[in-house]
């Protein structure tokens, strides 16, 4: 037996090449107002055959009637649950007919209520949603399974650390009478007392279009958008009266530590906070960047120290997040620091986060800073490759109160703002004597640690 030698030859296919990159700018949308005073954005994105549609209602939580915290959710998810012309079954198969979703939300700003549907059936998908507008039915036993399904949830929230932080966190930075400081979808007593009449009396007083604006944001070639808008939004009716204003933002940032105590907790829970300089004010970029360089990433300060070089973590993030904005600009951001640790090193990883902070005093890098620059503006391309993206952010600018093209000159901002400028506003934003400190664990391990480690007053309360 003789062996045969075959030889295989290989073709190899050359490399692709990137091709040149192309000028970005994030949308502009066009403004217009339909005659009943709703006002509309619209912003065209070819390609986008599935639609995005996003109204805003002015129903800020702050509207919420006393005891009765949490009616303003009930209210946005009872939306889908039928109409003057549908059951709450007709209306989800009405939807399901024409590839359409409906969704609503509640939160500090005002409602938000959200429609995604294919651009050939975007006059159907806009029939359906203003018909959840103009005419819910709020029927009584759906908003009674809405409310009872709400209950269940809240336990659920009660037992996950990050909700407790977060809840913990808003009732210490704000007065007991600011709706802030309270869970924003209401407490089980809240909760409880709510009924039909309570979800009608809230709808009847807060949403109108008048106070109502529209963002549609999609593949719009070939449709009469105006049309459609005119004859299905535009028919929805309400007062002219104005929207409720809200009231400015406030807090007690003095330096302080809550412990919430979760017996045999094997982790701890970390949240760190206060309200600084919100989207109106001219340091938002430079304090975007500055807190990138923070808690932005696996390679920021935060991480680098407590994740890579210490094994405290699997992460730790720092953030800004609108709170609500008042016309004449009092408005704030929460400023954040938040992971998980075990239990004990707990003390040790709160030391070495004030060792982080304070070294920001010495100054950012230029590395650090070009790393966070080119990330926030080079991944903005890839955010808002969806037509339900660039519409939620158009939303979110409406709810701020901030001019339509903020977003488009944020980028330039970014680009423009150097190391020195970053350094300082993160410097402000993260004083280490002004930070409200929420642990989530185990009192009787990390309570004593904290007090030797001099951030604040150390308090324990009932987990």
């Amino acid at each position: 037996m003789t062996a045969e030698t075959t030889s295989t030859t290989m073709t190899f296919h050359p490399r692709p090449q990137g091709g040149e990159a192309r000028p970005w700018a994030f949308p502009a949308p066009e403004r217009g107002t339909l005659g009943n005073g709703l006002t509309v954005l619209t912003c065209h994105r070819p390609g986008q055959q599935v639609v995005a549609v996003e109204v805003c209602l002015a129903a800020p939580l702050d509207a919420e009637p006393a005891g009765l915290d949490g009616v303003a959710m009930i209210m946005a998810r009872a939306f889908s649950e039928g109409t003057d012309e549908h059951s709450a079954e007709e209306f989800a198969a009405e939807l399901e007919r024409c590839g359409a979703t409906i969704d609503a939300h509640a939160d500090h700003p005002g409602v938000r209520v959200s429609l995604e549907v294919p651009a050939s059936r975007l006059r159907r998908g806009l029939t359906l949603l203003a018909a959840a507008l103009r005419a819910p039915a709020f029927p009584d036993d759906e908003i009674e399974r809405l409310v009872a399904n709400r209950l269940d949830e809240i336990p659920h929230e009660l037992a996950n650390p990050g909700r407790r932080a977060a809840m913990a966190l808003y009732a210490e930075l704000f007065a007991a009478g600011d709706r802030l400081s309270r869970p924003r979808w209401g407490t089980e007593e809240s909760v409880a007392r709510i009924d039909a009449a309570a979800v009608r009396a809230f709808y009847a007083a807060h949403v109108r279009p008048a106070t109502a604006t529209a963002v549609v944001v999609g593949d719009l070639s070939g449709l009469d958008v105006d049309e459609a808008l005119a004859a299905t939004l535009g028919a929805w009716t309400g007062t002219a009266a104005e929207a409720r204003p809200l009231p400015p933002v406030a807090a007690d940032d003095t330096g302080r530590v809550v412990v919430v105590d979760r017996p045999g907790a094997v982790q701890t829970q970390v949240l760190i906070g206060r309200i600084g300089s919100d989207r109106h004010d001219a340091v938002w970029p430079a304090q975007l960047l500055g807190t990138y360089c923070l808690g932005g990433t696996l390679t920021s300060r935060l991480d680098v120290v407590l994740r890579e070089e210490k094994g405290y973590t699997y992460g730790v993030r720092a953030s800004a997040q609108a709170l609500r904005s008042p016309a004449d600009g009092t408005g704030a951001a929460l400023l954040a620091i938040g992971g998980s640790v075990e239990t004990d090193v707990t003390g040790p990883a709160l030391a070495d986060t004030w060792k982080v902070l304070r070294s920001l005093a010495d100054g950012l890098t230029d590395a650090e800073r070009d790393a966070a620059a080119d990330f926030l503006v080079g991944v903005a391309p890839l955010r808002y490759e969806t037509s339900a993206a660039v519409a939620g952010t158009l939303a979110d600018q409406v709810e701020q109160q901030l001019p339509d093209d903020y977003q488009a000159r944020q980028y330039a901002r970014l680009a423009d703002t150097g190391t020195v400028e970053a350094t300082a506003a993160v410097l402000a934003a993260f004083p280490t004597d002004r930070l409200v400190t929420v642990l989530v664990g185990d009192a009787e391990r990390i309570a004593e640690p904290v007090r030797g480690l001099g951030i604040g007053a150390v308090r324990v309360v009932s987990g």
